[in-house]
């Protein structure tokens, strides 16, 4: 298999500049397969690199994308409707690459999407066993008891089958209006909502703010960017498997 300067690899796969990669191993902070690496040493996609500990996730394909979008309410997460209705994908007209979603955001709900060309990747995030939490800011009406807070804590019944423990937290408070912070680690149909549902409480808005390490942040509705260097390597950190 062909080998490749360290500091190329490290450059190619988004890691730092290659200036910045030659730095890194003249301090000794570059190994591979364990064994620290000097100026000029190759190595292939296969070996294990990392940088201070940290492992750096190399790919050969260099043309895959990872977009995080803030998908606003009135879309459905879905690559094409035969209800022509408006898809997330209509906001990404001028991406080149075939992306497509990971998971999904009902009409209603706006917030963080996810999206890659990267099946791996995609699969490892959205399987139940990585627990990736995902967080959501959610209005709801008239009023939130401290028992339905434990209720929905503890796990509500959706369709014969307990949902796994939530944090809940009450972030606001005003006459007939609750803002709440959910995390939760699954995703199943319409989840948040359907909890709230079956404690009595209707929803107003829906909002996802986080993914695993991943953050909204200042994104405006309808707009997208691509994950920095850094949140890829977040996020890939807490699948906890190369993908």
């Amino acid at each position: 298999m062909e080998k490749i300067r360290i500091q190329k690899l490290l450059a190619d796969n988004g890691y730092c500049s290659r200036r910045k990669a030659e730095s890194l191993i003249e301090s000794g902070k570059v190994k591979c397969n364990g064994h620290p690496v000097k100026l000029g040493d190759k190595a292939s996609y296969t070996d294990l690199i990392t940088v201070s500990g940290e492992r750096v996730w190399l790919s050969r394909k260099k043309n895959y994308r990872y977009i995080m979008m803030y998908k606003p309410r009135g879309y459905v997460t879905t690559t094409s409707d035969e209800l022509e209705r408006r898809c997330v994908m209509d906001l990404l007209s001028d991406v080149e690459e075939r992306v497509y979603p990971i998971g999904r955001l009902d009409k209603d709900s706006e917030g963080l999407l996810l999206f890659t060309n990267d099946g791996a990747f995609a699969n490892a995030i959205m399987h139940p066993s990585r627990q990736i939490n995902k967080t959501y800011r959610v209005t709801v009406r008239p009023d939130i008891s401290e028992e339905q807070l434990i209720k929905l804590s503890k796990g509500v019944e959706l369709d014969g089958v307990m949902t796994q423990p939530a944090t809940v937290v009450v972030k606001s408070k005003e006459p007939n209006r609750v803002v709440l912070l959910m995390t939760i680690h699954e995703g199943k149909n319409r989840q948040i909502r359907r909890m709230c549902e079956s404690v009595g409480l209707e929803v107003a808005r829906l909002r996802r703010t986080n993914v695993g390490p991943l953050k909204l942040g200042m994104l405006k509705p309808g707009t997208y960017r691509d994950l920095t260097a850094e949140e890829l390597r977040a996020i890939r950190n807490a699948i906890g498997k190369e993908v």
